[in-house]
């Protein structure tokens, strides 16, 4: 039943899952799609991208079309590339609509998330992206200093009010709960994404970001939707040191090239000292003010990592990548 894409139909939206080893974690996303109250009107299909995973999703999907809407397509594909960025590129290669709806597999969506980004995209045509609330849904209480390091792991809440993020400050949404216009991405965005996302010897973040630089300088705005809600489950070994510290230094590693896409030879040389000086007053002020606490306290060692990721990202060769 893992069908190939009908060109001949087209949706409102194309919910997209991007799927790693996720059979024991996907279920839940789909029954919170199959519990859309408001999107009876909407003609909409799933598209779960398996990005050659090792586990056995392919049951999993296939038991689930068994049972599935027939009037709400449920698809399934392959992207054999390791990484997130190959994944979504997939995505918006596959999808039947213009506008793509992305979820993780742990991103479980609110009942009204559907109607309210069709809602959202219709009332904003010049959003080329947007996004919106995230919670985290804890399987553990979160340890102390969280609240301030959670946006490390797509937590986000904005506020009440409709808002511009600001591409050119990195000032941006997570790859979770993100919808795009499939117009927007590919006359945008390269085929041949820089920053692919955490594989295997390769730990540099910035995956998520670095399309939506590419829709922004296509003169599209990135906007954040308040009344779009998702629930991003968190398994306590999120809350490791280890885990955490290493994450923030991935999300550092990327910042000199995301800041030097699109940028001129001589404004990327700019970049680079103005990143390697920047952080390293960020590194000697976070010292002088911490240097008794960042191995004691969670919150500061990860902005310790994430202020050395930045200092370092100047060097870093994201073509051969870095290891482990």
């Amino acid at each position: 039943m893992l069908e190939p894409n009908n060109a001949d139909q087209a949706f409102d939206i194309t919910v997209a899952i991007p799927t790693y080893n996720g059979a024991g974690r996907i279920g839940l996303v789909l029954e919170h799609l199959k519990a859309q109250v408001k999107a009876t009107n909407l003609r909409w299909e799933v598209l779960v991208v398996d990005n050659n995973s090792q586990d056995n999703i392919v049951e999993v999907i296939k038991k689930y079309q068994s049972k599935w809407s027939s009037e709400i397509p449920l698809r399934y594909c392959f992207e054999l590339r390791q990484g997130a960025a190959f994944a979504r590129q997939k995505a918006i290669k596959e999808a039947d609509s213009e506008l793509i709806g992305f979820l993780d597999d742990d991103n479980l969506p609110e009942e009204n998330w559907l109607s309210e980004a069709v809602s959202f995209s219709q009332n904003h045509p010049e959003a080329g992206a947007f996004s919106g609330r995230i919670y985290g849904q804890y399987e553990s209480p979160p340890p102390e200093g969280f609240e301030k390091i959670k946006a490390f792991l797509a937590i986000r809440d904005h506020g009440p009010k409709i808002k511009e993020f600001e591409p050119e400050n990195l000032n941006l949404p997570p790859g979770a709960s993100l919808v795009v216009r499939k117009k927007a991405w590919t006359e945008n965005v390269p085929k041949k994404p820089n920053l692919t996302g955490k594989i295997p010897g390769l730990f540099i973040q910035g995956d998520d970001y670095e399309p939506l630089i590419h829709i922004y300088q296509g003169n599209w705005k990135i906007l954040y939707n308040p009344e779009l809600k998702t629930h991003h489950q968190i398994p306590a070994s999120r809350f490791e040191k280890q885990y955490l510290t290493k994450l923030s230094k991935g999300c550092g590693l990327a910042t000199y090239q995301l800041k030097c896409i699109n940028a001129s030879p001589q404004k990327s040389l700019v970049l680079f000292f103005k990143i390697l000086l920047g952080n390293l007053r960020r590194i000697v002020v976070h010292w002088l003010k911490y240097r008794n606490r960042i191995d004691s306290e969670l919150d500061l060692s990860v902005f310790w990592e994430f202020y050395w990721g930045s200092f370092m990202s100047p060097f870093v060769n994201t073509g051969k990548g870095v290891a482990k």
